[in-house]
């Protein structure tokens, strides 16, 4: 028989068929020291089969990447439980505004208390004045802040820095929220920025942000624009 033709019929051999020889003929293993070697096992004085160091290791370091997967989402479920905690309280904070201007400035507290971010920031497009504490937006801004995202910009844009007034130098990160508000419609942004760069990103999902925007848009409506 050819070495090719044995390599063949070596690698027909499957694990079913493995364990089934040992299983009938234990001897195999238990006699040879040099395969018990390489399999990092060995026989101890009362012929039971024992762990080697290298087996050991090799369970000791599953083990760990079992404990590190498990930490990794016990801490996602930690953190998904206190943002959905804090958005439930922010829209309660939001429902109880008294008028444009004091749901303005709630929205940029808890964005600075609840989130943990630099600043939050409602802005209008005209034509005619905006309530206190809002941005004004030039008509066809929002659609040039947002672009393309159907609901929310994710990540830094440059030309939102101007939102955020005095805090535009701490902006490294950023979410643009796409808002409609009132009839006729007008065009609105919810703006979140953070000083951190990676706190919003392109790829992020824009659920909670979109979340936020819808109820803004709704407490807003409560009162006309004068």
């Amino acid at each position: 028989m050819s070495d090719a033709t044995r390599a063949a019929k070596k690698t027909t051999v499957d694990a079913d068929s493995v364990r089934a020889f040992l299983r009938t003929q234990p001897q195999f293993l238990r006699q040879d020291e040099h395969l018990l070697g390489e399999l990092g096992l060995k026989i101890d004085a009362s012929n039971v089969l024992d762990f080697g160091p290298a087996a050991l290791a090799k369970v000791a370091a599953a083990h760990k990447r079992e404990a590190l997967a498990r930490q990794a989402i016990e801490a996602n479920a930690r953190a998904n439980y206190s943002a959905q905690a804090q958005t439930h309280a922010a829209v309660i904070d939001m429902l109880d505004a008294r008028n444009h201007s004091d749901l303005a400035r709630r929205v940029d507290e808890l964005s600075v208390l609840r989130f943990g971010l630099a600043a939050g920031v409602i802005a209008l497009e005209g034509p005619n004045r905006v309530p206190a504490g809002w941005r004004a937006l030039a008509e066809g801004q929002a659609d040039m802040l947002v672009g393309d995202a159907p609901i929310a910009r994710m990540g830094f844009f440059a030309p939102a820095l101007p939102l955020f007034g005095d805090k535009a130098e701490l902006i490294r990160s950023m979410a643009l929220v796409r808002m409609a508000i009132w009839e006729p419609r007008r065009e609105a942004v919810l703006a979140f920025g953070s000083t951190d760069p990676e706190a919003f990103m392109p790829d992020m999902g824009t659920e909670l942000v979109n979340f936020l925007g819808r109820v803004v848009e709704r407490t807003a409506e409560r009162w006309p624009v004068l």
